[in-house]
């Protein structure tokens, strides 16, 4: 990285005819950037969480061996050119998803729930919900001071609350992982197009019908600021130059693919249910919604994310990959072979996604790193085997290097009923906000820095 006595302010924005996009990190930017703590010593540290409904096939996923070397199993097999960033945990459990005396069915709403708060959720039906405040909400509270958005909440099902909830429960209990209070529970989004508006807005008024025309003219955010992007390109360094044509390069290229979505939306193709602007297969879908949080990372929009690939209970097929059934049912194999290895292959598919986000953040210079390098990502689910609706030993992986603070390329095996809280509690803790308990947690964990 060059440093130069002259720089521009972090905040840097183009606009032009109403619209605004704000900037990667370049180096012109280092100094002013300095003051606020993104020192190698100290970086910027982001955090996201994924997570994945009705389990996995665990016999498929987890690695044979523990310590400093990562077997990766089939359904791990993916994340081969990011393993030396990845820690697979095992033993990890979520104890207060299991039901208390009285309250019988309910596992998969407990189990999205309390998979970030660590808080035995309320059964009701009603509007008296209450879990706890999750794990990104506490991280937003603290980085949210220094950004735009204080955290994006993605998910790949519709948003609607329709169907799909577990018995005895209200739905915002399986809609959503991030829970701003005990009682607020946030709104996930899955359309990109809403996604990107509200990263890099969309048009020269906030009225829809105006949005909607600048839409149905097929003109880039880009075109807006063309002339102020010339300009300052002029100013920047060679090195500046390139980082801001390959940003630029990004940004068309999520439009592009957001407009194919849309165009797409009004042919007779077999996808039901669907709103418009949506993919029509769940990997692009998925790697849209990626891309997006990756720009929203690189320009430092927000430092905090959820995203849920699916709710639970979700029934989704997977046609594309030999998947006809739908998961929740596949997730209740009953030890079929069958059954197992369709499970097994929408895990990996899954995997395989979660791979490419962490590749292309890997791909992003971020001061004297990548962005992967100084972020942590939880990804994993509240169920381990579907089957038994079964909240011990829980499918987990923790990757990024948390700025220099997480050491990666191993299976950590904990002792069985662990409490997952203690993962937070570490997370937080690598993230620079310790804190003194945390949910059910009876402490941190060993071994995240170093064997």
């Amino acid at each position: 990285m060059m440093i130069t006595k002259k720089y521009l302010p972090r905040r840097t924005v183009l606009r032009g005819l109403g619209a605004s996009l704000a900037l990667p990190l370049l180096d012109g930017m280092v100094p002013a950037f300095a003051t606020t703590r993104n020192t190698a010593a100290n970086p910027v540290r982001r955090f996201g969480a994924i997570y994945v409904p009705n389990g996995v096939e665990m016999r498929a996923w987890t690695p044979t061996g523990a310590g400093t070397a990562l077997e990766l199993t089939p359904v791990l097999q993916p994340l081969a050119p990011v393993a030396a960033q990845v820690n697979v945990l095992t033993g990890l459990a979520d104890k207060v998803a299991i039901p208390r005396e009285g309250e019988g069915v309910g596992d998969h709403a407990r189990a999205a729930s309390t998979w970030l708060t660590g808080v035995h959720v309320k059964k009701t039906e009603g509007a008296d919900i209450r879990a706890g405040t999750s794990l990104d909400q506490i991280v937003a509270q603290a980085f949210g001071k220094e950004t735009q958005l204080a955290s994006l909440e993605l998910a790949i099902d519709s948003v609607e609350v329709l169907g799909a909830c577990d018995q005895g429960y209200s739905c915002a209990y399986v809609n959503t992982i991030a829970w701003r209070t005990p009682t607020t529970p946030l709104p996930m989004e899955n359309n990109p197009r809403a996604v990107f508006e509200r990263l890099f807005g969309a048009a020269d008024s906030t009225d829809r019908q105006s949005r909607l025309a600048r839409l149905r003219e097929d003109r880039s955010i880009l075109d807006f600021v063309t002339d102020e992007a010339n300009g300052l390109n002029r100013t920047l360094g060679a090195g500046d130059q390139l980082k801001l044509a390959q940003y630029l390069d990004a940004v068309r290229d999520v439009e592009r693919r957001i407009q194919k979505a849309e165009e797409q939306s009004d042919r007779d193709i077999p996808v039901v249910e669907q709103p418009i602007g949506i993919p029509g297969t769940f990997e692009e879908h998925a790697r849209l919604m990626f891309d997006l949080l990756a720009l929203a990372y690189q320009t430092d929009l927000t430092r905090v994310s959820t995203f849920m690939f699916g709710k639970e209970v979700s029934g989704r097929s997977f046609p594309e990959i030999g998947v006809p059934g739908g998961h929740h049912g596949y997730s209740h194999h009953q030890n079929d072979p069958e059954n197992l290895a369709m499970l097994a292959k929408i895990n990996t598919h899954h995997i395989s996604q979660f791979a490419y986000f962490l590749e292309k953040l890997q791909s992003i210079p971020d001061g004297e790193g990548s962005l992967l390098d100084h972020s942590l990502f939880l990804y994993g689910s509240g169920i381990s085997d579907g089957n038994l609706h079964f909240h011990l030993d829980l499918p987990t992986v923790l990757a990024g290097g948390g700025g220099g603070h997480v050491k990666g390329g191993r299976h950590l095996r904990y002792a069985s009923e662990t409490p997952l809280s203690n993962l937070h509690m570490s997370v937080l803790d690598k993230l620079g906000l310790p804190v003194e308990t945390f949910g059910d947690s009876t402490g941190t964990l060993r071994y995240l820095s170093e064997v």
